[in-house]
């Protein structure tokens, strides 16, 4: 099968997105099966270019990290992408690539799909602040629905997420096929190694946060866990890995409830080389984000051994299991603050929560995801007629 992904972001801009659209091309071309990307040109290349059209875009005032990408310069492309011979288009992102994906299915006569990454709902509003919230949550409500409707099919990578979108009103057939996990994300990391880099001391108490540092991240509410944490382990340290636009807000937060010892920001890691070894160094993982459709990040510590404390919340929900690698928690600083206390003081609860997290995470191989993307690649293309005895199948038709 030949498909064609078009995104409005990729490396080397770092975020999920990007870790999902990586995971999936590499999986399917392992399969025997051919993956061509459009991606902005961020006019800095990616560890790996090949099968990747850079196309020229310019900076987003409100948003500095992306591109907007030039409509016009890839449909001046149209004959070259026709003799292509896509089998499949498959849309990432809801801007450009979107109004790209759709255009090109119609005139190349393909089905298009697209995997809903991000609960706009709970996103724009950060972004556009001087709209009000109500306002901004009507707008992606509608505009998720229309686009979602506009599609042949839909990704999306959680339970939850696909009874929000039903409720929206889309009504496009969706599949639940989440992110899987890579081999290398087993490979043990060397946390004492990264712990000398970063001069945390070896029995220093760890706690860490790895993603896009962004208002929807929820990030604020792990720096007052941070500060009802200190009062019974003075020197733990949280260390929040990666980059976004809530860094500056955040670190004037830290400064301002006094915990410029407790925190540490260090950036962006690189995933094949650094992030393991970030993962193995922390004696817990913490989250709280509202608005993952997934929330991959969890898996990863797991498959390090790194136990958890997190909320569960939409895509959250779907993947994580008390008990197995994580100590699920409310979004309440009291009971999310005690659960980290209780395992920081309990090295064997901790190992126990890592073997159970270990395995757990085997079970979402990234392999098995892309052959069940390639499932619904299938059913899409079928004639119509197969496909309408398939969904009464599915439906449990008794006459078949």
């Amino acid at each position: 099968m030949k498909i064609l992904f078009i995104s409005d972001v990729y490396f080397p801009r770092i975020n999920g997105v990007s870790t999902s659209i990586e995971t999936f091309r590499n999986n399917l071309r392992a399969l025997g099966h051919t993956v061509h990307l459009i991606a902005p040109d961020y006019l800095t290349p990616s560890s790996d270019e090949s099968d990747i059209t850079r196309v020229p875009s310019r900076s987003l005032p409100l948003d500095p990290e992306d591109r907007l990408m030039n409509y016009g310069w890839v449909m001046q492309r149209l004959e070259q992408l026709r003799n292509e011979q896509y089998d499949i288009i498959h849309v990432q992102t809801p801007f450009v690539a979107h109004y790209l994906g759709t255009k090109l299915s119609r005139l190349l006569e393909i089905p298009c799909v697209e995997t809903y990454h991000t609960f706009f709902e709970e996103y724009l509003y950060h972004y556009i602040p001087f709209v009000p919230k109500s306002i901004m949550r009507f707008v992606a409500k509608r505009f998720s629905r229309h686009q979602g409707n506009s599609l042949d099919g839909m990704i999306v990578p959680s339970h939850p997420m696909r009874q929000v979108l039903q409720a929206y009103g889309v009504t496009t057939r969706a599949e639940v096929i989440p992110t899987g996990i890579e081999p290398e994300s087993f490979v043990p990391g060397d946390g004492k190694l990264f712990r000398q880099k970063y001069n945390i001391p070896q029995d220093r108490p760890v706690l860490l946060f790895v993603g896009r540092v962004a208002h929807e991240k929820n990030i604020g509410f792990l720096l007052k866990v941070v500060a009802q944490v200190r009062q019974k382990v003075q020197d733990v340290l949280l260390v929040i890995a990666g980059e976004g636009p809530a860094r500056a807000s955040l670190q004037h937060e830290v400064q301002t409830a006094g915990l410029g010892e407790n925190v540490m920001f260090i950036g962006y890691l690189d995933r094949h080389t650094e992030l393991n070894s970030c993962y193995a160094c922390a004696d817990l993982f913490v989250f709280s984000s509202r608005t993952e459709t997934q929330g991959l990040v969890l898996l990863e510590a797991m498959a390090q051994g790194t136990p958890l404390v997190s909320t569960a919340e939409l895509g959250t929900l779907d993947v994580l299991r008390d008990g197995l690698g994580v100590w699920i928690a409310k979004e309440v600083v009291a009971d999310f603050a005690e659960k980290v206390c209780m395992l920081l003081a309990d090295a064997e609860t901790r190992q126990s929560l890592s073997v159970s997290g270990k395995e757990y995470a085997h079970s979402w191989s990234a392999i098995k995801q892309a052959e069940r993307m390639l499932g619904f690649y299938h059913a899409l293309l079928m004639p119509s007629e197969l496909r309408n005895l398939e969904l009464q199948l599915e439906a449990g038709g008794s006459e078949y």
